[in-house]
């Protein structure tokens, strides 16, 4: 960051010193000259600031001297002027932005707060609009440090990054802490098509407020905030909303189950085809793999969230009737296991009979060069015994192209003659079967 910083303070010197410079001088067009000048002292800022995150740019604002620092704010492009005001101090950002406070928009906030019952979003787009707020779940999407800073400074508590929680160990993923901050790691499926993945999220229970940070907007917290905001009671406080959570990702899970099955099934009808080629069974190998795929990720995610409701019942941290409810998610859990399981053994199988039907395939094209070359195995002798001179003897007295017309002619009825062999001997046996039985 340092070596950032002095670049940035070597360029502003040095343009202003070409600035003085051609001020200086006495030259016609001079206003041309000041214009191009200009120009490649935006192209030169420009250049500097690609790849620099908002944090690195708000530290380097932060210690440039200010007539320097405010040349290079000028020269920000718009989209970044949000997330670099929120890496700057109060007054470093009132003298460059003229005072101006960063919002939300970005980061996607989301604060619900419960209201006749229904769980309600609570509108945040500056920082003084948390002032008084006593909310049940508060939602942060893409936030960067600077807003997860003031966020838990604001409600007491450190808010961490939701990457790097991936790094925890699997026992390290559901603790309490000083506090009685109960911190929980799960995983949520994403799918989409060709982009199925999961994506981490990092639960933080207190003081009766949930707080949820990710990095990627999910189907599941978006219907779990629709269905709370229509239904009176959905939800009575943070645990619900994180139980209500880990139950409509099961519920999901199940949903991408079925699609694993109906996509199984015509693989299925299409394996179990009398004849496949091999494209159709290299594409349908990598269907059967990303399933397969897919599959796993189910599982492990839904296992996932059976060790956080395993912990969460342990701690005795649920009422009787959120016991219930966990419990009963449970219950559903363990029949998506089954679910899963049958589908790895369905995947086996399907994997084996394409594997079957290219190997099948191969040993046809085998089977063709083998009666290939046995059909020209004789040909190949009398065509040796043809080069020997002692053909042109036995033939001596006869014209050579009758004599080895009628050698060519022979050749090719002893070819056909072993081909009809050899079809002969691999003839599936039936019909002469049938008709002994008819008589």
């Amino acid at each position: 960051m340092a070596m950032s910083i002095e670049r940035f303070f070597e360029i502003l010197a040095k343009q202003k010193r070409v600035d003085q410079l051609v001020r200086n001088q006495k030259m016609s067009r001079h206003d041309v000259i000041e214009s191009l000048v200009q120009k490649q002292h935006d192209a030169e800022l420009l250049s500097a600031l690609s790849g620099l995150t908002a944090a690195d740019l708000g530290e380097t604002l932060e210690k440039l001297p200010l007539e320097y620092a405010q040349i290079l704010w000028s020269k920000l492009p718009q989209n970044l002027e949000n997330d670099v005001l929120w890496e700057l101090s109060e007054t470093r950002s009132h003298e460059l932005a003229s005072g101006r406070e960063p919002d939300f928009s970005e980061s996607k906030l989301g604060v619900y707060a419960l209201v006749d019952g229904k769980m309600l979003t609570v509108p945040i787009t500056h920082k003084k609009d948390l002032e008084g707020v006593k909310p049940i779940w508060v939602d942060l999407i893409n936030a960067s440090k600077a807003q997860r800073a003031f966020i838990g400074a604001h409600f007491n508590i450190e808010l961490p990054d939701p990457l790097l929680e991936t790094d925890l160990e699997v026992s390290a993923r559901f603790h309490v802490e000083e506090g009685d901050q109960i911190h929980l790691h799960s995983n949520f499926l994403r799918d989409r098509s060709g982009d199925s993945r999961s994506v981490p999220v990092a639960f933080i229970l207190h003081e009766g407020i949930l707080f949820s940070l990710r990095s990627e907007d999910l189907p599941v917290f978006r219907l779990q905030k629709r269905l709370a905001k229509t239904k009176p009671d959905y939800v009575k406080d943070s645990i619900d909303v994180l139980l209500d959570l880990y139950g409509a990702d099961v519920e999901s899970s199940a949903d991408f189950l079925e699609n694993i099955y109906a996509t199984l099934g015509r693989i299925g009808h299409m394996v179990l085809h009398e004849s496949v080629t091999d494209q159709q069974a290299a594409s349908t190998l990598a269907q059967i793999a990303e399933e397969e795929d897919h599959n796993g990720r189910i599982r492990s995610n839904i296992l996932d969230t059976q060790r956080a409701l395993n912990f969460l019942i342990r701690g005795r941290l649920l009422s009787a009737r959120q016991m219930e409810d966990a419990k009963q998610i449970l219950r559903n859990i363990e029949s998506l296991n089954s679910h899963t399981s049958f589908l790895f053994d369905k995947i086996n199988f399907l994997m084996d009979a394409t594997i079957g039907f290219i190997n099948i395939n191969q040993n046809k094209q085998v089977n063709k060069l083998t009666i290939f070359s046995v059909v020209f195995m004789p040909i190949n002798i009398l065509a040796g015994i043809g080069g020997m001179s002692e053909f042109s003897m036995m033939t001596q007295g006869i014209d050579w192209p009758v004599a080895y017309g009628g050698f060519a002619l022979g050749s090719a009825c002893l070819g056909l003659l072993t081909y009809l062999a050899l079809q002969r001997f691999g003839a599936k046996p039936g019909k002469g079967h049938k008709s002994n039985q008819r008589a």
